[in-house]
């Protein structure tokens, strides 16, 4: 067991599946989409053929939903029960919290004060409303050298840590990867944990955050 001093600690976390117990994003594809371009798009993005900021631009573009109809749905997203326990932790030890997504601003917003969790900062891509259901997505963290993700997690990372930051990081998904090598110490399940396993580097593998808050409230100083 590796003793951390939470005095130099910064904790990233990703969303979809890893704080939310589903990926939002794509819960909401089936129920808002105006066709079916949204499948197509998904199946270039899982094959490699295009990245994050590609399949998403479309797939948001192809949807019809307003805010009330967004709000209903966001409402009934579930996060990890332990993710309320290990806040308050991290908050116990004056611990700076960084949420990191490739999903949109609005949705995380919401669905954190929908539980009360105000204590995170919280960096992803944006969503701007329209008329008549429409919506119009942009990418201000994007890095215009990587078609990989729509979010540049690892940009939003370094800005938030210093030379003698003891950075964790816990993710589930393809856009971890990249910050998840500038971190002292990973968490990570699905593919993250397949990528980690595939290339022989240290992580941690959890399946709910209980295992998260467990090992650090077991490590802090």
């Amino acid at each position: 067991m590796k003793i951390i001093n939470p005095d130099k600690c910064v904790v990233f976390f990703d969303f979809d599946n890893t704080i939310a117990t589903c990926d939002v994003f794509d819960s909401m594809l089936p129920v808002f989409s105006r066709d079916k371009i949204w499948v197509e798009l998904e199946d270039d993005w899982e094959k490699g053929r295009i990245g994050s900021h590609k399949c998403l631009k479309g797939q948001v573009r192809g949807m019809a939903i307003t805010k009330k109809q967004l709000d209903r749905h966001l409402f009934g997203i579930k996060l990890d029960p332990y993710f309320f326990k290990l806040v308050s932790l991290l908050k116990k030890n004056k611990i700076k919290t960084v949420v990191l997504s490739d999903n949109f601003d609005y949705i995380l917003k919401r669905i954190l004060n929908y539980h009360n969790v105000r204590e995170v900062k919280v960096y992803s891509n944006k969503l701007k409303f329209l008329k008549k259901g429409r919506l119009a997505p942009s990418f201000p963290y994007q890095n215009k050298n990587c078609k990989l993700c729509g979010h540049c997690k690892t940009r939003n990372l370094l800005a938030n840590v210093s030379r003698n930051t003891i950075i964790i990081y816990i993710g589930d998904g393809r856009s971890d990867i990249c910050p998840s090598h500038y971190a002292d110490i990973v968490f990570a399940k699905d593919s993250l944990l397949k990528y980690f396993k595939d290339k022989g580097l240290t992580c941690f593998n959890y399946k709910t955050l209980k295992d998260v808050h467990d090992y650090l409230k077991r490590s802090f100083l």
